[in-house]
């Protein structure tokens, strides 16, 4: 890829961040075994992924959308990564460690001191990415019907 790749901090509402959404819901439905539906999952509200509970980042190149990621916070010390995607097209590239790292730059912005995130056994690159990154595996923390793994990774000061 010879355009370079941005991160931009958007609203989730913003149509190019719904676009991106949308295409990682696809790719769980596809994904899961008994597919995915976005309404029995605990869909977090737009306004916790904005300031100044959250944040919504986006992955771009050239105009495209490659990928995105959401830090839904609440007002507490304790905030979720949410909807980590990246294209199948630009996998490989360290976007999802990018993406990650905007997010716990964020928290640590909003005074957020643990990040907890879930995912689900069939996507073992995600397990994999939050293993190598320092994430810990944590007992459920949510009754989300989807994950099947619960990580948790104290936000660095400073």
């Amino acid at each position: 890829m010879t355009t370079p790749i941005t991160i931009k901090q958007l609203d989730p509402t913003d149509p190019i961040a719904i676009a991106c959404l949308e295409s990682y819901y696809t790719e769980l439905a596809a994904r899961f075994e008994r597919g995915f539906d976005v309404s029995l999952s605990r869909d977090p509200e737009a306004q916790n992924m904005m300031p100044p509970l959250g944040a919504f980042f986006v992955a771009m190149s050239g105009g495209a959308a490659l990928g995105c990621c959401g830090l839904k916070g609440d007002g507490s010390e304790v905030a979720e990564i949410k909807r980590l995607w990246v294209n199948p097209t630009a996998r490989g590239m360290g976007l999802a460690q990018r993406l990650l790292a905007e997010c716990e730059v964020a928290a640590r912005g909003l005074g957020i001191t643990v990040l907890r995130l879930d995912t689900n056994s069939a996507l073992p690159e995600a397990e994999r990415l939050y293993r190598k990154t320092g994430w810990t595996q944590i007992e459920r923390f949510n009754d989300d019907p989807y994950p099947d793994l619960f990580f948790e990774k104290a936000v660095p000061v400073g």
